[in-house]
């Protein structure tokens, strides 16, 4: 499937800004949304794309996003935040606690809630691509309220995939491991990334995930089903 209008949150920096790239490459008008304004101009400046500052944890700016994209076949709910304590879930504070989730997670569920009707009502074949991490699929000793919102980031994509089973609207969960943007110097290029997410979209795959995670996952559910006590995984 190509798309010819899209949407990205989180697009000033980072794997947002390098899935607006390549779509842009591949010939589609672009939206792009983030709560750093200065970015966000540049960005848009670069690709010459439109751009709406949006901070994903209002209902409302995410409804304004919405209507200032009346085209869209492509939605990419990118935005997240790591926070500032990323050790044991006692060791957060409640403002970290507040503000992690209000971005991860409150940004995935106000971009459903304000794009799906609209995708819905439009009647033809789109797709909502979500990031969340390979954090919200297995489960380290610290990670704060990071990876705990990166699991329930998990749980909306496949609530959101399920209740739109038979629709013409499908939806792509990527979780990446480390990747290079503004939270981590190291990692993967975010340009591979995005290339690698936009593939697994266009072939109707639900999960990407790095292949030498895969095995973690599987163990890590097995031990759930098993009832064995966790364990700090690792790649194969």
């Amino acid at each position: 499937m190509n798309f010819t209008h899209a949407v990205v949150t989180g697009a000033a920096g980072g794997i947002g800004r390098a899935l607006a790239a390549a779509l842009r490459a591949a010939g589609a008008h672009v939206v792009l949304a983030d709560v750093d304004a200065a970015g966000l101009a540049a960005a848009s400046a670069e690709l010459g794309a439109d751009a709406v500052p949006t901070d994903v944890a209002d209902p409302a700016a995410m409804e304004e996003l919405a209507a200032a994209a009346p085209g869209a076949d492509l939605v990419c709910l990118n935005a997240g935040i790591v926070g500032q304590d990323l050790g044991a879930p006692w060791e957060v504070s409640d403002d970290d606690w507040d503000r992690v989730f209000a971005v991860n997670v409150g940004g995935v569920r106000n971009g459903l809630r304000a794009f799906v009707p609209r995708l819905l009502a439009a009647g033809r074949p789109a797709h909502i691509l979500v990031t969340a991490s390979l954090a919200g699929l297995v489960t380290f000793p610290g990670g704060g309220a990071y990876a705990a919102s990166k699991h329930a980031v998990v749980a909306l994509a496949e609530q959101a995939s399920l209740a739109l089973e038979g629709t013409p609207v499908g939806v792509t969960l990527l979780c990446p491991a480390l990747v290079r943007t503004a939270m981590s110097p190291q990692g993967e290029d975010p340009a591979v990334i995005a290339g690698v997410a936009l593939a697994a979209v266009r072939d109707g795959r639900f999960v990407v995930t790095p292949d030498e995670w895969r095995a973690a996952v599987s163990h890590r559910a097995h031990r759930l089903a098993s009832g064995a006590r966790p364990k700090t995984p690792s790649p194969a």
